[in-house]
């Protein structure tokens, strides 16, 4: 099972993707933390990362695959996995099917989040009050402004991903706004009808 969870930020897709590991026995891929592992491990690609990182630039569409398929090779990413995060462009999903192709694999399906953006940013602005109100830190990266950056340069980064993956029939579209159970439950309707868990 190979999947891919798009949505904006805030639709949910780590909690689900954390079910899924629980529940499915696969492996979630975040490109961040597979970026540290790899530095913190020495591994070729995880140097070529490091000097990127350390110069303060973004890391490569070229790096970032590569660490994914050391990722993938690993025993572990055998029974599938869920990628969250990742591909963020049309480049990335190329190359991203390349290497698996090259591997024989394929992603099962791209569960897209559709949201309310409005409804997510009230809950943002609600949670910003509330840990003000219980005297609080309000964390940078979870503020309102912040948020609205973020929807936008989702956006600008992933328009072209829903189209792309259309085409190869795979896209599923859920309601994140549901209750989280309900999203659940969705979520693993579509994977028995598609990939037979």
């Amino acid at each position: 099972m190979r999947l891919i969870l798009l949505g904006p930020p805030g639709a949910g897709k780590g909690t689900q993707a954390q079910r899924l590991v629980d529940r499915h026995g696969i492996v979630q891929l975040s490109t961040g933390d597979m970026l540290r592992a790899a530095v913190a491990a020495g591994t070729d690609i995880g140097k070529r990362a490091q000097a990127v990182m350390e110069a303060g630039q973004l890391v490569s569409d070229e790096i970032v695959i590569g660490i994914v398929a050391e990722r993938i090779d690993q025993p572990d990413a055998a029974r599938g996995f869920v990628l969250d995060g990742f591909p963020r462009t049309r480049a990335q999903a190329d190359a991203l099917d390349r290497m698996l192709a090259e591997r024989d694999l394929g992603i099962d399906a791209v569960i897209e989040f559709r949201v309310d953006e409005s409804r997510l940013l009230g809950r943002i602005e609600k949670r910003v009050e509330e840990t003000r109100a219980a005297g609080l830190p309000v964390r940078k990266d979870d503020t309102p402004e912040v948020f609205l950056r973020r929807m936008k340069d989702f956006h600008a980064m992933t328009s072209e991903l829903v189209p792309y993956y259309s085409q190869h029939g795979i896209v599923k579209t859920i309601d994140g706004m549901a209750p989280i159970d309900d999203v659940t439950a969705e979520i693993e309707t579509i994977l028995s009808e598609t990939v037979g868990s």
